[in-house]
């Protein structure tokens, strides 16, 4: 189970937060900043945090090949339902930040597109059909970020 772990984190994040970074700005100068490094530093926590959770508390990894068995609500899960995705972002903003790169910039919008399209139609529904009232309940209570977005009427899904 380990294994599996390990390998899904350095096939998902590591391509995404990591590899593709480094081949955008494989041209471009490191400027090191502090904030640049400590957002970097937090999202890669964040991750980290995530994979451990899934683990422990899901029994599973966070690929969609060897998802979590039970429903993760524990830990940072408590706070967003979705905090594995706001950590791989903080790392892309975080290396956008130490190369002052507007290519990342946009690698990490085009990133965070993807991330809510991925979540609204297709985990989001997956996760409904396998949890049902779990999940249900949860959504109420848990924003899919870090916010809810005060647009109107409060719904269950923002």
């Amino acid at each position: 189970m380990f294994l599996r772990a390990l390998i899904a984190f350095l096939v998902l994040p590591g391509v995404f937060a990591f590899l593709v970074p480094a081949l955008i700005a494989s041209r471009q100068a490191f400027k090191f900043n502090l904030l640049g490094a400590t957002v970097l530093g937090v999202g890669l926590l964040v991750l980290l945090w995530c994979v451990y959770a899934f683990h422990v508390t899901g029994k599973g990894t966070l690929a969609p090949w060897a998802p979590p068995q039970r429903l993760v609500t524990v830990g940072l899960y408590r706070f967003s339902r979705n905090p594995m995705y706001v950590g791989v972002l903080l790392v892309l903003l975080g290396w956008t930040l130490l190369f002052h790169s507007a290519a990342l910039g946009w690698y990490a919008a085009t990133v965070a597109l993807a991330f809510h399209l991925r979540v609204v139609l297709g985990e989001e529904p997956w996760l409904a059909r396998t949890h049902g009232a779990e999940w249900q309940a949860y959504k109420k209570v848990v924003p899919r970020w870090l916010w809810r977005l005060p647009l109107g009427p409060r719904r269950n899904d923002a």
